[in-house]
């Protein structure tokens, strides 16, 4: 429901519970809640990383355990309508969309005089994971929050709540025929070229919640935009590496951007980890680079000829002929620090070199950063990666540093409903200087490879990962893989993948040995096998629960949870499934837990030609913010198949939205 829609008693209700939210409470709690959701407060108090579950922690577990997780919100129909639909009593207002601008001074958004200049200084296009962090109100320049960040203790920082935040988004791709007038794909011009690297990457806003919704404030200093172009540095195994080495760059240890930045994750220090996904579209010419640079990226290959965006027509970086080593610094996790906004984004090699379809991170029980990450593609793998340094709450620069050492495991799926994490080692196994692998170098940047000769399992497109706050469980949304049409040779890839022609998706339940996250065996269950109950084919299962009870859906993409530890869903290609046609995507919630377990209801719907990209909750779980992605995809300007969100006689943008209660209760209630 829009704001401009309220009627008066609604707005009052708006306003009466704006006016009330979180007085009182303070900061530290709210930190607290914001990394629990994540499971990182295991250890966060501990100087030393030893393990400790702190009592919001401790607490949200037992009510789980004991009652299971409520959820009384009334679930929505499914629909094909041109607007956002909330259940009953829930409003959302548009936060931010593409081309508005983030700082003072920058002109409004037009679609027909748009340049690189201003796209530098505009929200990005295609918005996809994000996050909220939070900000104290009395950091009012860089330079104090710097001071405080460096010997960061979020549990004994303590003052009055705020109604700002800071709220990172990825912009994983750009279209230019959603982007500009009279586009062709077979001759772009170098203006068109240089807004879509501009549009990339990622923006970081500082929002304030009003009575209107979450609003951005462009006059904040942290606000930032990351680009196609910004300067990063490489770490872990990889940097320096003749492998990285390119005629700009001798050293191997920088590259201009990031691209196809799809899901992502954060850090208990307060840093964003952002996922590269499908770079490999944005390279040309691999028939022109060597034979043995040829062999070395047949795993993810580039196109052979040109690339769909023609950049290398004005960008020699983008050229294999040219620069074959610039096609290795790409598909990589990269953090931010989003509190200091000189600092410099870092690539972690360590990581693995895949399509990163997220970065989702936790700890062990020692303190390691464990991170989860699933190669989107058909018949590709679940990985994680265990730093070999704790993390240390009293030293939040040595925490920097966790991400760039440690073991990179890949999943091995066993029939009987046991797994395996296999480590990825140059030298080890079959990781042998033979077979391609003399440095760990040669791992991380060819991770798949290495990955194929340790009989890793082929999943359907691994997307989001996500760890349940309440248990640790760790969940695998599959989106989906139609080219499932023959039985495998491995018994644990058809039991973990138990569907052909899987147009629907599943999601699978991880729980590692001892409830720990560096363990490198765990159990496995299918959680869900999504598709519509109603259509017998589809041989849908909802963790037991009465399928005839269930909202349905498909093609399960990003993931969330909410801290009394319910899943929440939102979806990707859902109007594509069979049983799903002129039905949009949305989000759904279930819990995975107590006698409500596999109980789906759907919360959200978009519109025509969109995903939802993303979805994550608030910090006081009383905003659940969603990535509304290519909206009116599909037939391009001047005709697209959506108006939203600006209405008649305007292109779709994508865009942020905000859904709230109208009574401020926490989402899902």
């Amino acid at each position: 429901m829009n704001h401009d829609k309220l009627n008066a008693e609604e707005r009052l209700a708006l306003a009466e519970a704006d006016s009330r939210q979180s007085n009182g409470e303070y900061f530290g709690n709210i930190v607290r809640e914001q990394i629990a959701r994540r499971s990182l407060l295991k250890g966060f108090g501990v100087a030393t990383g030893a393990a400790m579950v702190p009592a919001i922690f401790a607490e949200g577990k037992a009510h789980a355990a004991a009652h299971g997780a409520a959820l009384t919100f009334t679930p929505i129909l499914p629909n094909g309508l041109d607007q956002i639909t909330v259940p009953v009593g829930y409003t959302h207002n548009v936060v931010v969309a593409w081309g508005d601008p983030m700082f003072p001074g920058v002109p409004a958004f037009d679609l027909n005089a748009q340049t690189p200049a201003k796209q530098n200084q505009q929200f990005g296009f295609n918005c996809d994971f994000l996050v909220q962090m939070p900000l104290p109100p009395w950091f009012t320049r860089p330079s104090r929050l710097r001071s405080w960040a460096l010997g960061m203790q979020f549990q004994r920082l303590f003052t009055k709540p705020t109604r700002k935040a800071l709220l990172w988004v990825n912009h994983e791709y750009t279209s230019g025929t959603e982007m500009f007038p009279g586009y062709t794909d077979a001759n772009p011009t170098a203006d068109q070229v240089n807004i879509e690297l501009a549009a990339h990457a990622g923006s970081l806003v500082t929002i304030e919640n009003t009575a209107q919704g979450w609003v951005v404030d462009k006059s904040s200093v942290f606000n930032r935009r990351i680009t196609g172009e910004t300067p990063m540095k490489i770490d872990g195994p990889a940097a320096g590496s003749p492998l990285l080495q390119t005629s700009t760059d001798p050293t191997g240890r920088t590259v201009n951007g990031m691209l196809n930045n799809c899901g992502g994750g954060w850090t208990p220090w307060g840093t964003i980890l952002t996922a590269e996904e499908n770079f490999d579209q944005y390279f040309a010419n691999r028939a022109g680079a060597s034979a043995e640079k040829q062999a070395f990226y047949a795993r993810l290959p580039a196109p052979s000829g040109a690339s769909e965006r023609k950049w290398e027509r004005f960008h020699d970086r983008f050229d294999l002929g040219k620069e074959p080593n610039e096609f290795a610094k790409f598909g990589y996790v990269v953090e931010i620090d989003p509190y200091d906004p000189t600092s410099t984004p870092v690539k972690h090699t360590a990581l693995g070199r895949i399509k990163h379809e997220a970065a989702s991170m936790t700890l062990s029980k020692a303190g390691n950063a464990v991170v989860y990450s699933g190669d989107d593609a058909r018949f590709e793998y679940l990985y994680k990666f265990v730093s070999a340094g704790q993390f240390s709450s009293a030293d939040r620069e040595g925490n920097m540093s966790l991400l760039s050492e440690g073991t990179l495991y890949v999943a091995k799926f066993n029939a009987d409903g046991t797994g395996v994490w296999m480590p990825l080692v140059a030298g080890v196994g079959p990781l042998t200087a033979e077979a391609g692998f003399a440095s760990q170098a040669d791992v991380c940047v060819n991770t798949r490879k290495a990955a194929d000769l340790l009989g890793a399992t082929k999943m359907d497109r691994p997307e989001d990962v996500d760890v349940s706050p309440v248990t640790g469980k760790v969940y695998m949304a599959c989106t989906n893989n139609s080219a499932r049409n023959a039985v495998a040779a491995d018994a644990g890839e058809v039991k973990a993948n138990p569907r052909l022609g899987n147009r629907w998706g599943h999601i699978v339940e991880i729980s590692e040995t001892n409830a720990d996250n560096a363990a490198v065996t765990f159990n496995w269950e299918i959680l869900m096998l999504c598709g519509d109950p109603a259509i017998a084919s589809q041989a849908t299962y909802f963790a037991g629960f009465d399928p005839s009870k269930v909202s349905k859906l498909a093609c399960p993409d990003n993931l969330d949870f909410d801290l009394d530890g319910n899943l929440w869903i939102a979806t990707d290609g859902m109007p594509n499934a069979p049983g799903f046609t002129g039905l949009n995507d949305g989000i759904f919630a279930v819990p995975v837990e107590g006698p409500d377990r596999g109980h789906v209801r759907q919360f959200l719907s978009s519109v025509p030609g969109c995903e939802v990209a993303s979805l994550k909750h608030s910090t006081d779980e009383r905003t659940l913010f969603a990535t509304i992605q290519h909206p009116g995809e599909g037939a391009g300007l001047p005709n697209p198949q959506s108006a939203w969100p600006d209405g008649t006689n305007n292109p779709p943008r994508p865009a942020v939205v905000a859904v709230r209660h109208l009574a401020n209760r926490k989402i899902g209630s």
